[in-house]
């Protein structure tokens, strides 16, 4: 195993070399964007991508505007406090209220690179995984609707795991 930091990357030298699982734990715009940087450019090298969003990344995934029904007044403060969707995002660091956010995406739209909805499409359009963690969902209380139509697959740790097997890197942000 290798880290870079904080975050592990397993690297499986017996895994299929043109493979790459991403864990996206993290709902923060930064990390995120990076997710989707490596791994559209890993898609249009070639490679199959699995990206395995659990957590606080399930946010991104979750339509914007749907809310939260979970079936205990603990899963709708989750939903209530933390906004689904990509123009929702806080950045990890000097977030000041959003304006850290806001910043970021001013500086990228200036220097012309995508923004996370935008990165989200290409990653459809690259044929990426983007699989929805089946217990953090319930943990969350999101339903299967309430998720974009970009996401390919409902599953468990067990999948997660025979994709990282089977992958070269798995990356986890």
């Amino acid at each position: 195993m290798i880290t870079n930091g904080n975050d592990p990357i397993r690297v499986n030298p017996d895994g299929d070399k043109n493979m790459l699982t991403l864990v996206v734990f993290s709902g923060d715009l930064d990390k995120i964007l990076a997710s989707f940087i490596i791994a559209t450019g890993a898609a249009a090298s070639g490679m199959k991508v699995n990206m395995f969003f659990t957590f606080w990344g399930l946010k991104l995934i979750h339509q914007e505007g749907k809310k939260v029904r979970g079936v205990n007044w603990m899963q709708r403060v989750f939903g209530w406090m933390v906004k689904p969707g990509p123009n929702n995002r806080p950045i990890s660091r000097l977030n000041m209220g959003g304006m850290g956010a806001m910043m970021l995406k001013a500086i990228m739209k200036k220097s012309r690179i995508p923004g996370l909805k935008e990165m989200l499409q290409t990653a459809h359009s690259l044929g990426i995984k983007m699989t929805a963690c089946s217990t953090s969902m319930g943990v969350m209380g999101i339903p299967k609707d309430n998720l974009i139509p970009e996401v390919t697959n409902i599953a468990g740790v067990a999948s997660f795991l025979a994709d990282a097997k089977d992958s070269a890197v798995t990356l986890f942000i």
